[in-house]
């Protein structure tokens, strides 16, 4: 009896979560939690093709500036966004930017504020499998260095301010107490999120490069959100946050980032 390798078993092949091949996706990925989302995002490519949508994950290829670029959607949570993470990569997919919604944990930052996460307090159990629970979850320095350059840039003339700083990736939604909330707020984490840990992690063990930008919809220290009403200032900051992610990509394919 030989035990399986799912590495060795997963590569050639049509990928069994997001039901794709090699060639369907572009060196560069973009990726939203929610598939809604991957339809506004697609409208900012030219030549936009829905390639598949199995169970959350749905993608779309097309160009920017004529550089190819991917999206397709995680899911909520950790365990799909690794596994959407792994399965891209093993048909071609080298850069990820993950595009989200947060809660905010400083004053300074309001609803539909962008937050660009440097690093990540690894608060969930998929990365377990991968590294030990001291090892850091950072993002990659080059792509978010850039993030951060064009966010300072589209936001200049806009409502909305760009953050930069750590991000605590929560497993759980609801079980978040006010104890630990505080707690995160003491510590000075810019957002909480639910899957750039993890992200980060795979990168980092598959020599691939991971950034996240979010839109924060809500603001746990100062006890404002918009919870069963329609979130305006987050919308507006979903569409900033895509237009940002893809002229990063732009630039960078540009300047000529190694792959």
């Amino acid at each position: 009896m030989t035990v399986v390798n799912k590495d060795e078993k997963t590569k050639g092949i049509r990928q069994y979560h997001i039901g794709m091949v090699d060639g369907d996706v572009a060196e560069y990925v973009l990726l939203p939690g929610d598939p809604f989302r991957t339809d506004i995002i697609a409208k900012y490519l030219d030549d936009a093709e829905l390639v598949a949508h199995k169970r959350e994950h749905k993608t779309y290829t097309g160009f920017y500036k004529g550089v190819r670029i991917s999206v397709t959607s995680t899911g909520m949570g950790c365990p799909s966004t690794a596994i959407a993470a792994e399965e891209l990569a093993n048909i071609g997919a080298k850069v990820f930017i993950r595009l989200g919604s947060c809660a905010a944990l400083q004053d300074e930052i309001d609803i539909g504020d962008l937050v660009v996460t440097t690093g990540a307090m690894k608060n969930e159990g998929t990365s377990k499998f991968y590294v030990p629970d001291n090892f850091p979850a950072i993002a990659d320095l080059e792509v978010t260095s850039e993030l951060i350059s064009v966010a300072k840039e589209y936001c200049n003339d806009k409502t909305a301010k760009v953050h930069w700083g750590i991000t605590s990736t929560d497993d759980s939604f609801y079980g978040e107490s006010p104890e630990w909330i505080q707690k995160l707020i003491d510590l000075g984490l810019k957002n909480i999120e639910m899957e750039s840990s993890a992200l980060f992690t795979v990168c980092h063990r598959r020599g691939l490069r991971g950034a996240t930008i979010c839109a924060a919809a809500a603001n746990h220290k100062r006890g404002e959100n918009l919870w069963g009403k329609r979130n305006l200032p987050l919308e507006e900051g979903i569409e900033l946050e895509t237009q940002i992610a893809l002229e990063t990509l732009y630039r960078l394919h540009q300047a000529g980032l190694k792959l």
